[in-house]
């Protein structure tokens, strides 16, 4: 029915510990011999994704929100903001937020200006270079700013061409990418690579970031924890990430 299955992670494929139980991973394992492709599809840099990546071992990683997007080792795709519009981003934000918290992913490390260690907050997050930005040069993947005022994001964006820009629902977090580095442009360039249209795709999702990935694909799926606009974007509804939601989808429509 479907040759490739698109996962989101926190808040539909993770458990709310930030944990895949046995069950969904068989499950997948299921429907990978059954010749369906996975891919995981998240807001999350590569490097904390890794333990999931390790875990569920997709075909594809589409990570930083749809700016990189990987098959194995090879780059299927990549969406970069310059080193000039990274520091224009991140100089704009600073000054909008009285130095409020930012977070940037590079192609080489994921970088926070962090107050409290997130470690202690997030265990499972992978690993992070704390920074001041003070001369930072690199370009970029994606980039979030901690705010609650839409103003001060819109500015963020305004601030270089071309910006995609979405407010996380689980936060005071919105996040910054070009656009051209979206969920839905990930799919597009999973489908070039391997042939599979988006109508013989399905993807789960909870969260703002998603309703592209889910209008676009042939069933899209939200979790039953996913925020109302998710819900009303998607096709159908399963159970909660806590109650593996995804693998009960698949066991039953797919399996």
């Amino acid at each position: 029915m479907w040759k490739l299955i698109l996962l989101d992670l926190d808040g539909t494929l993770l458990r709310s510990d930030k944990t895949v139980s046995d069950y969904t991973l068989d499950v997948l394992e299921r429907c990978r011999a059954k010749d369906c492709k996975l891919a995981i599809c998240t807001a999350r840099g590569a490097s904390n994704a890794e333990k999931y990546i390790a875990r569920v071992k997709p075909d594809f990683v589409v990570s930083s929100g749809g700016a990189l997007v990987l098959a194995g080792t090879e780059t299927v795709c990549c969406s970069l903001f310059s080193a000039e519009e990274t520091a224009r981003m991140i100089e704009t934000a600073l000054a909008l937020t009285n130095g409020g918290e930012i977070t940037v992913d590079t192609l080489t490390g994921h970088y926070w200006n962090y107050k409290i260690d997130p470690h202690s907050a997030a265990p499972d997050w992978g690993d992070t270079v704390h920074t001041d930005y003070r001369d930072f040069r690199e370009p970029s993947l994606k980039i979030c700013v901690q705010t609650t005022e839409e103003a001060v994001a819109r500015a963020v964006a305004e601030s270089v061409p071309g910006c995609d820009w979405v407010r996380f629902s689980d936060g005071d977090w919105f996040k910054f990418s070009k656009d051209t580095a979206t969920k839905e442009y990930a799919i597009a360039a999973i489908s070039a690579a391997t042939g599979i249209t988006p109508a013989e795709m399905i993807a789960f999702g909870d969260d703002y970031v998603d309703i592209g990935m889910l209008k676009l694909c042939g069933c899209g799926v939200a979790m039953g924890n996913a925020i109302e606009a998710v819900r009303r974007a998607a096709d159908d509804i399963t159970e909660t990430n806590d109650a593996d939601g995804v693998a009960k989808y698949l066991e039953r429509r797919l399996l």
